[in-house]
């Protein structure tokens, strides 16, 4: 390697390589990256014990260039605690319907259905499915969902037995009657040690599941 006496440039010799752009950089890698891209994204966390993948899949979907929001029902925050994914999101996260219990300042749940460009709750759990599918509004989580009119994700998160249930699978179907994309369980080991379909989808997989919805044409009168 030699430095030009007039230049204040590195050359280099013809045997020597130029120095490569590193390809394992975020921005190569994260998946969904341009479709996600100033999204408004609602994240929903139930309790189950994949509550622990919404830390992963909320850095991912921010380093997709989407605004994330996340809401925490009191049940999650046991497996995950709202400074993890507050700062992941780097927006404080939601967990009840008050935000100061002193003055009566409260969380909007019908703005931040209208404000949200899609919501994905994720894992959800059988209660909260069983809530969903019913109408009932006991948390922030589930109020928001019925005063939702974006497109709605649900990630299904629980034991080999009770996915298999007739009550959840009944609970599932009715929930995609009403419009909702509620993703399959993969099969793999579980909590409890057995095996068998249960498991939340995989982050990476929510995230290009969402990127190949944000892609397709919006639907006549929807654009």
């Amino acid at each position: 390697m030699l430095r030009g006496a007039q230049h204040d440039v590195l050359l280099f010799s013809a045997t020597q390589s130029a120095p490569t752009v590193p390809t394992d950089s975020a921005a190569f890698t994260r998946p969904g990256a341009s479709a996600l891209a100033g999204r408004r994204l609602l994240l929903g966390v139930s309790g189950s014990i994949a509550a622990y993948k919404a830390a992963p899949l909320t850095r991912l979907l921010v380093q997709a260039g989407a605004e994330v929001q996340v809401i925490l029902t009191e049940a999650a925050a046991a497996f995950v605690t709202p400074l993890t994914l507050g700062t992941l999101s780097k927006k404080p996260v939601l967990t009840g319907f008050l935000r100061d219990a002193a003055s009566g300042q409260w969380h909007n749940h019908v703005e931040l259905g209208l404000w949200a460009e899609a919501y994905i709750i994720a894992p959800a759990s059988a209660n909260t499915l069983g809530q969903l599918a019913n109408g009932l509004c006991p948390n922030l989580l589930s109020a928001v969902y019925l005063s939702a009119r974006c497109p709605v994700f649900l990630a299904p998160a629980m034991d080999l037995d009770m996915y298999a249930h007739p009550a959840v699978q009944q609970n599932m179907q009715r929930l995609r009657s009403f419009g909702n994309h509620v993703f399959d369980s993969p099969a793999g080991e579980l909590a409890s040690g057995l095996s068998g379909p249960g498991r939340m989808l995989e982050p990476e997989q929510i995230v290009a599941e969402l990127a190949d919805f944000f892609r397709l044409p919006a639907p006549p009168g929807k654009a």
